[in-house]
């Protein structure tokens, strides 16, 4: 890899500005779509209160998605991917929930 100064590394997000976030995925088995909802919008509060954003979707019966943090140049730790797998296996309603590595989201996803 050719040096590149440290203002494009930042501008790039590589080296010491790589963002660090994860994958998750599970199956479902809501039984409404009003079930799901409550269940996003409890997600989304929990995900939040962490200080992560997520991209997800999926079909009525599995779902998957990416977690990452909510500042520009932030990482998601492992305590993250630990809090949101314990998080999502307190959901009798998930099944084969799956905490993936963390991975660079720029380039490594």
């Amino acid at each position: 890899m050719s040096h590149r100064s440290r203002r494009l590394q930042k501008k790039l997000y590589l080296g010491e500005f790589a963002v660090l976030g994860f994958e998750f995925s599970a199956e479902m088995n809501f039984t409404s779509d009003h079930e799901f909802e409550g269940f996003l919008d409890n997600m989304i509060d929990f995900i939040e209160s962490r200080e992560l954003v997520m991209a997800a979707g999926g079909t009525a019966s599995s779902w998957s998605g990416v977690i990452c943090s909510i500042h520009r140049y932030g990482c998601a730790t492992t305590e993250d991917q630990q809090a949101v797998e314990a998080w999502l296996s307190a959901n009798s309603q998930l099944t084969n929930i799956r905490v993936g590595p963390l991975l660079d989201v720029n380039y490594g996803l």
